[in-house]
């Protein structure tokens, strides 16, 4: 049986990455009835940023030959550290659950809403790898950044999460689904190209449904 994580970071209640994101788990769990499901909104309900204990933690496994997520709450030795392995367990069983992790983001600042950071770091420890599974990032963003766009330099969004799921994860495959020029739904000096928007949220649709029935 299959499991879908799915993620949302918006700070929008009606997002376009969210409305992405439904897209892709909506067409998923129809063609995987019997699968499993968890969702987080990670904008609804924040996870806190990391602190000292969580360094810790990541410290004694970095004394380690080798990582064994299963294991990890072994390593706890301090009421602190017992506290943010209280934050970390419940992240890390959905994520290790998982066979499809599903992340729904728009671009903030060229780059990667804070709530999705915080989970990343929370979930992310030494010599890990979770190379078996699938990662899907449905996102928007409110200009053009795709390659050959004046902006493309400024992407770092996109090549945050390849790299970061590359280098951490072990995972060089993830599958990102773009809607472009968000803003010219309400920024006037973007309005003469809300038809590309149109366009390219269409396609966007398009793919995730797609892409949903190959996972």
């Amino acid at each position: 049986m299959s499991t879908l994580l799915h993620l949302d970071a918006s700070a929008r209640r009606q997002s376009i990455s969210r409305e992405l994101s439904a897209a892709f788990a909506d067409a998923w769990r129809a063609r995987h009835p019997e699968g499993g499901y968890y969702y987080r909104d990670l904008a609804a309900e924040p996870v806190p940023f990391i602190g000292a204990a969580w360094t810790e933690l990541c410290d004694a496994v970095l004394a380690l030959p080798s990582t064994d997520l299963e294991r990890l709450g072994e390593l706890v030795r301090t009421p602190e550290q017992a506290a943010a392995w209280k934050i970390i367990e419940p992240l890390l069983a959905e994520l290790l659950a998982a066979d499809v992790i599903l992340i729904g983001t728009p671009m903030y600042n060229y780059s990667i809403p804070a709530s999705l950071k915080a989970w990343l770091d929370q979930v992310t420890f030494p010599r890990m790898s979770l190379g078996h599974r699938r990662f899907v990032v449905a996102s928007a963003r409110g200009g053009a950044y795709s390659p050959g766009a004046p902006k493309a330099a400024y992407d770092y969004q996109e090549r945050f999460l390849r790299d970061f799921f590359a280098g951490h994860f072990a995972v060089s495959d993830t599958v990102f689904v773009h809607a472009e020029l968000a803003n010219s739904r309400q920024d006037p000096a973007l309005a003469h190209r809300r038809a590309e928007h149109d366009t390219s949220y269409a396609r966007a649709a398009a793919a995730v449904r797609a892409l949903a029935g190959e996972y």
